[in-house]
């Protein structure tokens, strides 16, 4: 075979590959749509105020013509709720993926890091001191931008990524006990609300943090895509992307404040939400591989998903009341955080 038919060879495989991977994408695009809407159909409440499908259907295509009741509980309950699930874990899905990728290690995500934990903290200070919501997701904001500060500081002193995560759960362990010596000098109604915000919940979701989250989210996405090819050299090592004619510093600064941005705002509304940054790329990794054109999109994606289903499971597991979801995506997330334990120890055994 001659170097021409290698090449159109090899242009076939590329080709079929990349519409493999594009299918995909429109796939998962499919199934979060789906999701979303299922999520919406699903509720909690006692049978007093359920809606039967035909009733939430309607009221989605057209709401000017349902009741006001029924416009009220779909319009500006569930539907606020089901599209946070598709934006939160779209945004912690992608800082998951970038995470891992500047940082080289899969255990990497916004949950293994602590930033969840800090805005626990930041938050469970405002709750104690009675500083009101607002001042809640502003401090919650403002402490998970910080341990993200920490890690970029770390990492900028060349701290290898394995001692980059192990600060991130070391940080997750400080922030855990600061808010349980917050919540000793607590009365028991603010130990609820701290409790309540710790496990993670959609259910504070109204529409003007929705449009926050969403806007953060359609900003800093694009930003992060236009450099789906320094990230693909940026696995290869640094020194190697360097080689390649990427600004390594430039775009891991980029990147971390990017990222910090979406898992803060992502935190800040909705408390801790655990594994969903962790099990996304995971997945994302098993279907697309390296390739960050379509890791980075099927990571979100896949977060999307993930935060959505969690969402209805959080509705259906006891009926007439909704279950944390934080602790829904965590007893999903365990097992594929002791699959990549265990796959990084036959990896180790065989090198």
């Amino acid at each position: 075979m001659g170097h021409q038919e290698q090449y159109n060879a090899s242009r076939a495989v590329y080709a079929r590959l990349n519409k493999k991977n594009y299918r995909i994408i429109i796939g998962l695009a499919v199934v979060c749509v789906v999701s979303c809407v299922l999520d919406i159909l699903t509720a909690a409440a006692s049978p007093a105020y359920r809606l039967s499908t035909k009733e939430v259907l309607r009221c989605l295509l057209n709401p000017g013509a349902a009741s006001p009741g029924t416009y009220v509980i779909v319009i500006k309950m569930r539907l606020p709720i089901s599209l946070m699930a598709v934006v939160v874990g779209f945004a912690l899905g992608m800082s998951g993926a970038v995470m891992q990728t500047i940082l080289h290690n899969p255990l990497a995500s916004p949950y293994t890091l602590g930033v969840g934990t800090a805005a626990g903290f930041g938050a469970s200070i405002a709750i104690v001191l009675g500083l009101g919501s607002i001042a809640t997701s502003a401090l919650a904001f403002a402490f998970a931008m910080l341990i993200c500060l920490m890690i970029y500081m770390l990492g900028r002193n060349n701290v290898n990524s394995g001692s980059l995560v192990l600060s991130g759960i070391a940080c997750l362990f400080l922030f855990q006990a600061l808010q349980a010596l917050l919540q000793y000098s607590a009365s028991e109604d603010q130990n609820q609300s701290i409790v309540f915000w710790s496990f993670g919940s959609l259910q504070r979701t109204t529409w003007i943090k929705l449009l926050i989250a969403a806007v953060v989210v359609l900003i800093s996405s694009p930003l992060i895509f236009t450099d789906s090819w320094r990230y693909t050299a940026l696995t290869m090592g640094d020194e190697k992307a360097a080689s390649l004619g990427v600004n390594v510093s430039f775009l891991k600064i980029k990147a971390f404040f990017l990222i910090s941005l979406m898992a803060a705002v992502s935190v800040c509304f909705t408390g801790s939400i655990g594994f969903v940054g962790l099990a996304g790329p995971h997945i994302s990794r098993m279907l697309v591989g390296e390739d960050q054109r379509f890791y980075f999109p099927v990571s979100a994606l896949c977060g999307a998903g993930l935060l959505s289903m969690a969402s209805i499971i959080s509705k259906i597991i006891r009926p007439g009341s909704v279950f944390p979801v934080g602790i829904v995506t965590s007893i999903i997330g365990v097992p594929f955080f002791f699959s990549l334990v265990f796959r990084s120890n036959r990896n180790g055994r065989r090198g």
